[in-house]
């Protein structure tokens, strides 16, 4: 019988329960991830686990989702901090994390804003091929400031238009 002790888990297994049913699903769903079953998940068992999600990761963009996951620097991911993991995408903290590191992937020269080549050149390595008067055109739909690039508040509003109106709270 799975179990975890709730002094340690009760706070974030109430927020995990958003997708996951109790400590024990999310027990099963970290052992399935946990390879090597160490009681920990490495970064390729974390990078199997988003793989099966749906998502791939360059191994620099890997290692900063380690970093955040990874609170108490270990090098691994605990049950603790795999239960974050697992949080809802509406918890605002999370996803306002999530939508900078999704912004700072596509500024590559880190000055704030994502020109065409910029959006060009991530597309391009995402197998997504596109030419940069394509991601012109894409940058001028959502540049309401005109000029020419999209920065975070824009890259933010053209996200949120795109996530349906029940997935999260708007304040």
């Amino acid at each position: 019988m799975l179990t975890t002790t709730p002094s340690e888990e009760t706070n974030t297994t109430q927020k995990t329960s958003l997708y996951l049913e109790n400590a024990e699903e999310l027990q099963k769903v970290f052992n399935q991830f946990d390879a090597n079953k160490d009681g920990k998940i490495s970064v390729s068992e974390l990078a199997d686990f988003l793989k099966a999600m749906g998502s791939s990761y360059s191994s620099e963009e890997l290692e900063r989702v380690m970093e955040d996951i990874d609170t108490d620097k270990d090098g691994f991911i605990s049950l603790s901090e795999f239960s974050t993991l697992c949080r809802s995408p509406s918890d605002a903290v999370a996803a306002a994390s999530e939508l900078r590191d999704a912004f700072d992937m596509y500024d590559q020269d880190k000055n704030g804003l994502i020109s065409a080549n910029e959006l060009h050149l991530v597309l391009n390595r995402l197998g997504m091929k596109c030419s940069v008067d394509d991601c012109a055109r894409m940058i001028q739909s959502v540049d309401s400031d005109g000029d020419g690039n999209v920065n975070f508040a824009e890259f933010e509003k053209m996200m949120s238009a795109s996530i349906p109106a029940n997935a999260g709270s708007q304040p």
